[in-house]
């Protein structure tokens, strides 16, 4: 028991010494790391981190990763293909698969769609003001298409 217990004590001491010289390696690389400036103003001082921040507890959302909400379409039906095993056209699938391209996917965080939408997010414009000025964009260049087309027809009315 006692020469158990000499064995554990000599391995503890090796530990302790192994995680002294590993202690002293990792200060000893801090200080030799480069200072990093800051890129936005050449002004400020140098940052260092010396203390590291309190770790935050994580903030949990649930999340539906569910892509679609459709029952799969069944492919082995027997009354989809013909006598020779091709595949039949299916018309109504055609116009529902090109619907569902069209519509595209739900959201997978309708939580940060509704954000982007009210502007809530700081520094982001709220997308009815983004609609708003594509939208004028629109008009004002369809406008002056119009007048530049209006403008070639009657110059070239008037050429004859």
């Amino acid at each position: 028991m006692s020469a158990r217990s000499k064995e554990l004590n000599e391995q503890i001491r090796v530990l302790e010494a192994e995680i002294k010289q590993l202690t002293v390696k990792a200060e000893h690389a801090k200080a030799n790391a480069p200072r990093l400036r800051s890129a936005a103003d050449s002004q400020k001082t140098i940052v260092e981190s010396k203390a590291p921040l309190a770790p935050r507890d994580p903030v949990f959302e649930k999340l539906n990763y569910q892509k679609s909400k459709q029952q799969p379409e069944i492919e082995a039906a027997p009354d989809r293909y013909n006598d020779l095993g091709v595949r039949k056209y299916d018309l109504i699938g055609a116009v529902r698969r090109l619907q569902n391209q069209l519509r595209g996917s739900p959201t997978a965080n309708p939580k940060l769609v509704s954000y982007l939408a009210a502007g809530s997010i700081k520094g982001l414009r709220p997308l009815r003001y983004e609609k708003r000025i594509a939208r004028n964009r629109f008009i004002f260049l369809s406008l002056f298409f119009v007048l530049i087309l209006w403008g070639i027809v009657s110059a070239f009315m008037n050429s004859r």
